[in-house]
Order: C-alpha cells, then structure tokens, then sequence
C-alpha cells in the first residue's frame, strides 16, 4: 500500500477526491483489507457526528481521521547548456557537425534521464511530506475529539448539509466538519469563519465544487462562534451570505 493512496482514505470518506482518485481508492480497497476496516470506521464516525441526536462523540470516534489531502506539485527542473565544442582545423565540416550531432544527443540523453531521476525523488519527497502532514492532522484530531471536556455542536446549513463543531476549552482548539448536500452555484464557494471579539476571521476558503471539508480550528476559546458563508471564489474579507454559524460560548 502507498502512502499517497492511504492518504486519500479519509477524502474519500467524505466524497472530497475527483473521478481518478476515486477509482485508484476503490482498486486499492479491493486488495487491501486494513483500509476496507479504515473507510467503514470512518464512515461511521461521519455518521455519528451529522446525528444531531448525541453531544458527545463516541469513544470509536476518538480513534478515527477525517483529514484533507495535500496537493503535490512538481518542482520545473533546469538544465545546464553546455557550449558547443570548437571544430579541428584541417577537417572536413562534415565530420565536425555529425560528432556535435552524436555529442549533442548524447548530451540530451544523459540531461533527460538525470531529470527524470529529479522529478521522480521529488514527488517521493512531495508524498513522504504529504503523509507526514496527514498523519499530524490525524493526531491534532484525535487529541481533540479525546479531551475530557470536549462539546459538540451542529448547525443546518441554509441549502441542505450541516456544519459540525466539536471543541474543547482545554486544548483551545476545535475540529470543523461540513457536509453540504450542493456546492454553491455561479462559481462561488463556501469559506469557513470564526468570530473573535465581534470580528469574522477567515479559516480557510473550498474550492470550486467542494462540498465537504473537515479541518482543525485553533484558538478556539477567543472564539464565540464558527460559521460558513458563500463566497466568491477565492474568498472574501468579510462574510457576504452566511449560510450557517455555530454558537461556542
């Protein structure tokens, strides 16, 4: 099992991963069993924290992750250009232009192969640090969903869907999960939102066509309320259509 495809169970639990990663999740469950157990926890645990029928999460719920993946980019690699070689008086041009042309090839051959060892270790260091934030999430979520004093809190959404906050005043710090039934129309998004002091703070902003996320608040105990609003896509300074927002204190 690769560390980027275990990396993509708890996306896949919330329906946050496009057609491609879909399918890769589902080729791999069919093999592996560990991650079969891992998506029913999860899905579970999703289920339990959309019932507004209980307060306090479930002991199961302390040992499962709702994490977000993190994208990987490719790192543009340059190559050097090595200066032509001087011609030899005395022999025919000929001769000196079909060595450059075997020189020049080989050149490439060698240059194009050292790239592609420098993007391939590149994305094995992209996918090692995308799996070692993962599993720094997974952590920060369990010690909060573990905290003695933890609440949980839950809003409907304007549309459909509902926004899930269970924090503790121990830790100062919350665990945020929306599940919208649609994403906003006309290219706008939802961004997330806590209110400190009177004052809306962004917490982050979805992309285009999300609809799910779960993510770790921190400073929560300055914070009276976290709510959701649609956006613009990219985001905005200040709530313009709140759909949603969960009471703390």
């Amino acid at each position: 099992m690769t560390a980027d495809i275990h990396s993509l169970v708890g996306a896949y639990v919330l329906d946050a991963v496009d057609d491609l990663e879909r399918a890769a999740v589902d080729r791999h469950l069919r093999e592996c069993e560990a991650c079969r157990a891992e998506v029913a926890e999860l899905r579970e645990a999703a289920a339990r924290m959309a019932d507004g029928a209980w307060s306090v999460p479930p002991p199961r719920l302390r040992d499962t992750v709702l994490a977000a993946v993190a994208t990987t980019r490719q790192v543009p690699v340059e190559t050097p250009v090595r200066p032509a070689p001087a011609m030899t008086p005395g022999r025919p041009r000929w001769v000196s232009r079909s060595r450059w042309a075997v020189a020049a090839a080989a050149v490439v051959a060698v240059a194009g192969a050292g790239v592609a060892v420098v993007v391939q270790e590149q994305r094995v260091r992209d996918q090692r640090g995308a799996a070692v934030a993962a599993q720094a999430e997974q952590n920060r979520i369990r010690g909060i969903l573990a905290a003695p004093d933890v609440v949980l809190r839950d809003q409907a959404l304007a549309d459909g869907g509902k926004v899930t906050v269970a924090y503790s005043r121990l830790r100062d710090s919350g665990v945020v999960m929306m599940a919208a039934d649609a994403a906003p129309t006309g290219g706008r998004v939802f961004q997330l939102w806590t209110v400190r002091s009177g004052t809306p703070v962004s917490e982050g902003v979805l992309a285009a066509g999300q609809t799910s996320v779960v993510t770790v608040v921190e400073g929560i105990s300055a914070a009276s309320a976290v709510g959701v609003s649609v956006e613009p896509a990219g985001g905005s300074s200040a709530p313009t259509l709140m759909v949603a927002a969960v009471k703390t204190i």
